[in-house]
Parts: structure tokens; C-alpha cells; sequence
């Protein structure tokens, strides 16, 4: 196991209620695992590990990931960091202030999350900009009936 890139990649975070419940039914679990494999468990204190103690990897996410997206009409490409980027998204859209989005993500320069911020702004707008525009077609065929 790597330590993080960054003294600012080790981080306190809020988290809601909902994921809390969802940590502690997974910790439940893990604990179950843990009693059940005890002489060839490797404990490291790991939140998501295999049967054996070790650290799940991004494969073994990315893999579990598609297998749950086949059975979804999601067809976009979703890597486990799809979620920072969704998670990053969302954070702007609820306007949540630039410095709290750069502590959230850990980044030790701002420069790093505003021109994140200035990408996602960008397609916000576009976004935005084509669903008026949508909208307001819609209202002009109505109004030309």
C-alpha cells in the first residue's frame, strides 16, 4: 500500500447520515469476514478489503462497477474517479464555495480546483444554455399552433 500523494491527500471530511448508516452495516460485515477467515486474515484496518484482509483495488472496483452497469441503462464509460468528478460537479452546481471544494478534494493549490471549476462551469452554461433553448422552442411551437 502507497501513502498518499499529498500531506494534504490525508483529510477530514463530513459525511451525511445516510453514509454513515451505509459504513456501519459495511463495518458489520467486514467484522463478519474478519471472525470468519481470523487465521489468514490480514488486518490493516483497511474500510474496503478482500476476504483475506487486503485492500480492495480499483480493478476490483472498476470490475464490480461494470458488472452493476450492465444491469442499468447507464451506457457512458464510468471509472471509480467518474465519482470525484460527479461528486465535484454536483458541489458546484449547489454553489458550495471554491475553498471548501479545494479542501474537500484535497488540493493544496487552488489553481488545481478552479481550473476544474472553470471546465465544469463551462459545460454548466452549456447545459443550461441548451435547455433553454429547448425549452423555448418548445414554447414557440405552441405558441405558432
Amino acid at each position: 500500500m502507497h501513502t498518499p500523494k499529498t500531506e494534504g491527500s490525508v483529510r477530514t471530511i463530513t459525511i451525511d447520515p445516510i453514509l454513515i448508516y451505509l459504513l456501519e452495516i459495511h463495518k458489520i460485515e467486514q467484522d463478519k469476514i474478519k471472525r470468519e477467515n481470523k487465521p489468514f486474515y490480514n488486518d490493516n484496518g483497511f474500510i474496503f478489503a478482500t476476504n483475506e484482509g487486503y485492500p480492495k483495488t480499483i480493478k476490483h472496483i472498476a470490475i464490480r462497477m461494470n458488472r452493476l452497469l450492465k444491469k442499468t441503462s447507464i451506457k457512458k464509460h464510468v471509472t471509480p474517479h467518474s465519482f470525484r468528478h460527479t461528486h465535484t460537479s454536483l458541489l458546484i452546481e449547489a454553489n458550495v464555495h471554491i475553498k471548501e471544494i479545494q479542501e474537500r478534494l484535497g488540493h493544496s493549490d487552488i489553481n488545481t480546483t478552479m481550473d476544474i471549476y472553470a471546465h465544469m462551469t463551462k459545460n454548466i452554461k452549456k447545459e443550461s444554455s441548451e435547455k433553454f433553448t429547448k425549452m423555448m422552442t418548445e414554447v414557440t411551437k405552441k405558441l405558432l399552433e
